[in-house]
């Protein structure tokens, strides 16, 4: 049991749902040699912890400084036809979409258009304030850095409330970002509950991850660009970063090679729209893909291969391939751990612009996002001293109701084998005493 307790707490410290936890990592003295039975043998422990995680598929990709040096997919992206994954199936990446959001508005600080400690009222609207602390004004910064003192829409009935949705068409949607954004903020609003905003903590205090931030984010990009936000990102981040299986709309993708998410539940594997004991009839989706209402918070479809040129850029100060999306300084200004600069209560992580961090005992950084949803689970993360990144994708989740445990194990193995696989070793500084 002491050992099983440790692999989980190392295994979870690098996350299975929302932000990149921490990996504590060594380099090896010595260049790692990968032989055929090295990569016989990966392979198997890979489809090993799939079995252990009911994971139907996965697609990853290792990054070595401006260019991929290791891809690989593994089982079944449609299980029903038997559809093999490879490096350019598309999967929703949940709540690793913040990047590319994030992303999108610091574009436009770069244009001058905004200060980020600038009230983001003298741009909405409507008025923007948490009614505990009406005076403390709420800036670009704590957006996207989670401090703005919205709460975070946490648990099922939280979920329920924001995040399901039973949408069959694409986003941009005629409500939303307004006026539902005003309707679920603001005292009096149609959507509006007090629990969306914190009781405890000011505006700029606490980081609380919140994706409903991401929303707003969204909207001011809209707002500050004139451009509808799902164009804005096609034209200024797609496009030139040839993102080509990449978009917020499915309609734009080839649906025969976009991963069916899958919720493993007594035995059997289920499509998403067969949740209703889970998430209730109204929040059911319709169809078997994820179309989200908060699509800039959670709702990017997109490939291994495609991600690889967006974080790339991130790696790389901003440049993949010759194009430059981001200057060196705001790049490094978003993997920066940004104020009040506490650790966040329930990642055990700091918060940048739209990224999470981790300062390790080994004078390690690591800077990331991870995405989780039912039938989803996401991983992005590098470290920045050794410019290694991984990303990896699943279309199960993490909480396959017959064997949680394993799969908690199994969804956070995985990705630690393969910044293994990348000449990295893990070595954990948690002492378990002898109990």
């Amino acid at each position: 049991m002491k050992k099983l307790i440790s692999i989980i707490v190392i295994g979870l410290l690098i996350g299975c749902s929302f932000g990149v936890q921490g990996v504590f990592l060594k380099k090896p003295s010595e260049e790692t040699t990968n032989t055929d039975l090295d990569d016989f043998l990966f392979d198997k422990k890979i489809e090993l912890l799939m079995k252990m995680g009911r994971l139907p598929s996965l697609s990853a990709s290792i990054i070595n400084g401006d260019e991929v040096t290791w891809s690989n997919s593994y089982g079944f992206y449609d299980l029903e036809n038997r559809k093999p994954a490879t490096e350019n199936t598309i999967y929703n990446i949940a709540s690793i979409s913040k990047t590319v959001t994030g992303t999108a508005l610091m574009q436009l600080w770069e244009q001058d258009m905004f200060d980020l400690d600038e009230d983001v009222n003298n741009y909405l609207p409507f008025g923007l304030k948490n009614p505990n602390f009406p005076d403390d004004p709420i800036t670009f910064r704590m957006l996207l850095s989670h401090s703005s003192s919205l709460n975070p829409n946490r648990g099922i009935s939280g979920f329920h409330e924001y995040l399901w949705s039973n949408f069959s068409g694409d986003p941009p949607f005629s409500f939303f970002p307004d006026p539902w954004l005003e309707q679920f903020l603001v005292p009096g609003g149609k959507w509006y509950n007090p629990s969306h905003w914190s009781k405890v903590y000011r505006p700029g205090e606490y980081n609380i991850y919140a994706n409903v931030g991401f929303d707003l984010i969204c909207y001011l990009v809209e707002l500050i660009s004139g451009e509808i936000f799902v164009e804005y990102c096609k034209e200024h981040i797609f496009i030139p970063l040839e993102m080509y299986n990449t978009s917020f709309n499915l309609s734009e993708l080839n649906i025969d090679n976009v991963a069916i998410p899958y919720h493993y539940h007594d035995g059997d594997y289920l499509h998403i729209n067969e949740l209703s004991y889970i998430l209730g009839e109204y929040y059911t989706p319709k169809d078997i893909y994820w179309r989200f209402r908060a699509y800039a918070a959670g709702g990017l479809y997109t490939s291994v291969s495609d991600l690889s040129h967006f974080f790339i850029a991130h790696m790389n100060g901003g440049v993949w391939n010759g194009v430059r999306i981001l200057k060196e300084g705001t790049v490094e200004e978003m993997h920066k751990i940004q104020p009040p600069g506490n650790i966040d209560p329930v990642g055990n992580l700091y918060h940048g612009l739209a990224w999470t961090i981790q300062d390790t005992p080994f004078d390690v950084t690591v800077s990331g996002h991870t995405g989780g949803n039912i039938g989803v689970q996401t991983f992005m993360s590098f470290i920045h001293s050794e410019e290694i990144g991984i990303t990896c994708f699943y279309n199960s989740d993490c909480i396959a109701e017959s064997n949680i445990i394993s799969a908690l194990v199994a969804s956070s193995l995985i990705p630690m084998s393969f910044f293994k696989k990348g000449g990295f070793k893990f070595i954990s500084h948690i002492d378990f005493g002898n109990n």
